[in-house]
């Protein structure tokens, strides 16, 4: 198929297209959702080069899988993809054998209101890498609750550990992330 007609051509009619094993069409499907992916790899991977894996692992089950897609409309491509790779990047942790670190004795901190506000002199980028130094599993529950909007019954089962380990993990992942905000600002 042409390129010209693959830009003018609508998610649903590129979709079809990439189930009949169009390459043209997989490589407009992954130029459009790429760079999004690649953010969602980097909230989960602190290495960019294992993240880069892991993305391209994720868009290779993607096309593996596309049989099984069904187009909802607009948005379902890109929440079916990143569902497919918070699950890769889940796996790649996994075979990391990435620990949770247990807590039992958790600390609270009051922090003046004045201080509330260090967050907002912070920039999207900052508050990324903030949350890229998290150690690997505060990071991974956080993102979860966070970003996915997870419970964390939910992450409980993903990660195959318990509701109050999620809820410590979350803590421990808000704690840190204050503690280091209050010193940078």
């Amino acid at each position: 198929m042409r390129v010209e007609l693959l830009h003018t051509m609508d998610e649903a009619k590129l979709v079809k297209c990439c189930k009949d094993n169009d390459p043209a069409a997989q490589k407009m499907l992954y130029s459009k959702y790429v760079e999004r992916m690649m953010v969602v790899c980097l909230r989960y991977i602190a290495n960019k080069e294992d993240a880069k894996e892991v993305l391209m692992d994720g868009f290779l089950n993607f096309f593996k899988n596309m049989e099984r897609f069904s187009w909802q409309g607009e948005g379902s491509v890109q929440a079916w993809l990143k569902k497919i790779v918070v699950n890769q990047c889940l796996m790649h942790l996994r075979k990391r054998q990435t620990l949770f670190v247990m807590h039992d004795d958790v600390v609270h901190n009051e922090f003046a209101d004045n201080q509330e506000n260090a967050l907002d002199m912070l920039n999207a980028r900052e508050i990324m890498a903030l949350i890229n130094d998290l150690p690997s599993g505060c990071r991974t529950v956080f993102n979860l609750y966070v970003f996915e909007g997870m419970n964390h019954r939910e992450i409980g089962v993903l990660l195959e550990i318990s509701e109050s380990t999620s809820k410590s993990q979350l803590h421990r992942a808000r704690t840190m992330l204050k503690q280091t905000i209050l010193q940078t600002s």
